[in-house]
């Protein structure tokens, strides 16, 4: 039976992008994969036409429209735009999932290349701190917000374990920073033993994070599959493409409930842009990912095989073979006349696509307001603010005030290493703080103080 075809936007991007992808469409089209495609434009050029996310309209309407995109890689200049356009499109399409296979391919030079490392790194893709909470309180004082949701934990935690599941993963590691940031970390951790009773064939691990990479250059041979939050995943994931042959060979997809986007993970690498130097292979193995996704699994295994074939024959560009490399188009060329071809020591990936987990946000829960925390700036020492603060606190009912400075307590001591940015610290013994209490609070402190950020201090039940 013929697959009917199916529509896909394609995105260049920006550098090299033109010139992987163009070398992955012309592999899928020589490996007859019922796939047609639109191009569309993101990146650089549109931050510089005024287009501040870096995606146009009619791009935004193709990925409406088809819901599976390929995506070669965007560069955000300097001095144009807000944010990441790869950032934004993950938000706006709710790509919550981040998927990074790390898979030995024959003769890619590797210090591990005897090692047969085969695993999965599943990255939460929306929260954490690339939420982009961020401000400063003052010329050299910024803050950030990491932002963790129980949702948003349930969502990455359940997707891994149905992952595991469906490609016949054994074991699923959850690494986190639990043991420092205990609640939002934490709170991922939580998640992730609370679902693991649900899927008992799976071997559940929690490790902490920095021991996760330690023990990944150590024996990388012991993981299947991490999952993890954002940063962590963004840092681990790219340090597991440099076990295998490095970002030249690391393929990714971004899923949600109703999109899916498919990306080489290495940069523009406008150096070599136009050249014929680039290497094909991370995007044209995101379009294998992508082909599985779309049940195409036949034509993804010709490809994955030709590939592997390929590198067997010690084809290679200049990254990965530079006394002998091939150009882009002489690899890409390669490629496709070992279409059909198999190799007797390699076997293709596994990807199913997900049957995404139902997760129920959470109802709005106020809890009970126990205090307050105020952010102040103020260049006067910790005894003159701790006695204006206890006698302020004194004054609504408070308890003795707490002082915090870069994170450390301050206990009587004038001569620390401080910023004259101070979390000040005001907690009831009883009873609940309500808003006007807090209102007559902040004033008070404002009669002596710079305030920048005042924080309810709840607890819920």
């Amino acid at each position: 039976m013929t697959s009917p075809i199916r529509q896909i936007t394609v995105i260049p991007g920006d550098g090299i992008g033109q010139e992987v992808v163009d070398a992955t469409l012309q592999i899928l089209e020589a490996a007859s994969a019922p796939i047609s495609w639109s191009k569309c434009r993101a990146g650089e050029a549109l931050f510089k036409e005024g287009v501040s996310t870096g995606v146009p309209n009619d791009t935004l309407e193709s990925i409406k429209q088809t819901k599976i995109v390929l995506k070669g890689p965007l560069t955000t200049p300097v001095g144009y735009g807000e944010r990441s356009a790869n950032v934004f499109l993950r938000k706006a399409f709710g790509l919550f999932a981040n998927i990074r296979p790390v898979k030995q391919y024959p003769n890619i030079p590797s210090i591990f290349r005897d090692i047969p490392i085969d695993l999965v790194v599943i990255r939460e893709n929306i929260e954490d701190l690339y939420a982009g909470i961020e401000y400063y309180h003052q010329p050299g004082i910024a803050q950030s917000i990491k932002l963790i949701s129980e949702y948003g934990c349930d969502h990455i935690n359940a997707f891994a374990y149905e992952y595991a599941k469906l490609t016949h993963r054994k074991t699923l590691h959850c690494a986190t920073k639990a043991n420092i940031l205990k609640t939002t970390e934490g709170m991922m951790k939580k998640s992730f033993e609370r679902l693991a009773v649900e899927y008992p064939s799976i071997d559940s691990k929690h490790i902490i994070i920095d021991n996760c990479a330690h023990q990944l250059v150590v024996n990388p041979a012991q993981f299947d599959m991490i999952v993890t939050t954002n940063m962590n995943g963004d840092i681990i994931s790219d340090l597991t493409s440099g076990l295998v042959g490095g970002l030249g060979i690391a393929p990714s997809a971004n899923i949600g409930r109703d999109v899916a986007m498919f990306e080489a993970v290495h940069g523009a690498a406008p150096d070599i842009a136009g050249k014929n130097k680039a290497n094909p292979t991370a995007m044209i193995l995101s379009a294998v990912m992508m082909c599985r996704y779309l049940g195409l699994d036949d034509h993804a295994d010709t490809i994955e095989n030709a590939l592997a074939v390929t590198f067997e024959s010690g084809k290679m560009t200049g990254d990965l073979n530079p006394s002998n490399p091939c150009s882009t188009l002489e690899f890409t060329d390669e490629v496709i006349n070992n279409l059909g071809k198999k190799s007797n020591a390699f076997k293709p990936s596994i990807f199913k696509p997900i049957a995404m987990p139902e997760v129920i946000p959470p109802k709005l829960n106020k809890g009970m307001c126990k205090g307050v925390d105020i952010i102040i700036i103020s260049d006067q020492t910790y005894s003159e603010i701790q006695t204006h603060l206890n006698t302020i606190a004194k004054t609504h009912d408070f308890l003795k005030v707490r002082l915090s400075n870069r994170g450390k307590e301050i206990i009587g001591n004038d001569k620390q290493q401080i910023i004259p940015q101070w979390f000040c610290r005001f907690e009831l013994d009883h009873g609940e703080c309500g808003d006007q209490k807090i209102t007559n609070l902040v004033n008070d402190v404002s009669q002596t103080f710079h305030w920048v950020q005042v924080e309810k201090l709840c607890s819920f039940n």
